[in-house]
């Protein structure tokens, strides 16, 4: 594997690379990222939503999510969250924060692309016409957009520091199981500690909306106890803006964090 000094030059060059890629590339790319990451969101809440027990149900998301960014590192898409570390590329001199700031947005946009469709999907799917996948979903997305402003943005924080962990990890080894453990353990960790991810809320939050519009989701909100007034765009929004900061300040944080203490020295 890498060595973190080895990996500072490495990403310092990737980082590069990502800021120079065209619009249509990148939001191609972001597309995928989006739609690979909600498709783990898919599978963690479908494996647990019959589980009556809170930790046994973080645990089985735990184990289920990360194989997302494992499929995303490996296809080469392009994740808004992972990208934040295009920081050590900035510190390097390598990229441009212009660059940097473009790639974010155009990947951010993408990614959403990519996440809103498979929740759109799943809705048209009739796979929330199982009304206890459907009040868990709802519940999912109703309890995010609860989330205080502050509270949101220190999850955020913590979020992406393990996912940039976790994509460091997972860069640093030359095979592809050193890869996948890489992403999977620190994003597991993220998953059981309830951190906030943006672009998994991405899907998240548009899921519960739109089954909370489905024939009979009202009553079912009703009889589960789920509060449904908070699931609208602005709900989203709210959700979304203080996670999206913190997400921000964690994965950049995390990212000059490295390059500070394990860049080679001059």
């Amino acid at each position: 594997m890498l060595t973190p000094g080895e990996f500072v030059n490495f990403y310092a060059k990737i980082g590069a690379k990502k800021c120079a890629n065209s619009t249509g590339k990148l939001f191609l790319a972001a597309v995928l990222a989006g739609f690979l990451i909600a498709s783990g969101a898919v599978a963690a809440g479908t494996a647990s939503y019959a589980l009556d027990n809170p930790s046994a149900a973080r645990v089985v998301s735990g184990l289920l999510f990360p194989f997302g960014l494992i499929m995303v590192i490996i296809t080469g898409a392009e994740l808004f969250t992972g990208n934040c570390m295009i920081a050590i590329s900035l510190l390097e001199k390598k990229a441009s924060l212009a660059g940097m700031a473009r790639n974010l947005v155009i990947v951010y946009i993408g990614n959403m692309f990519g996440a809103v469709s498979l929740a759109a999907a799943m809705a048209c799917s009739g796979t929330f016409s199982n009304g206890a996948l459907a009040l868990c979903v709802m519940r999912t997305a109703g309890n995010k957009c609860a989330i205080p402003f502050g509270r949101a943005v220190i999850l955020g924080i913590l979020c992406n520091i393990l996912v940039c962990a976790g994509v460091m990890c997972s860069l640093c080894g030359k095979s592809l199981a050193g890869r996948a453990i890489g992403a999977f353990v620190p994003v597991s960790f993220f998953v059981i500690g309830g951190f906030e991810h943006c672009v998994a809320n991405m899907y998240y939050i548009p899921a519960g909306i739109l089954a909370a519009g489905l024939p009979g989701a009202a009553q079912l909100a009703l009889e589960g106890g789920v509060e449904l007034s908070s699931l609208n765009l602005a709900g989203f929004l709210s959700n979304l803006i203080p996670v999206t900061i913190g997400n921000i300040v964690g994965g950049c944080g995390f990212g000059a964090l490295i390059w500070a203490t394990q860049r080679p020295e001059a």
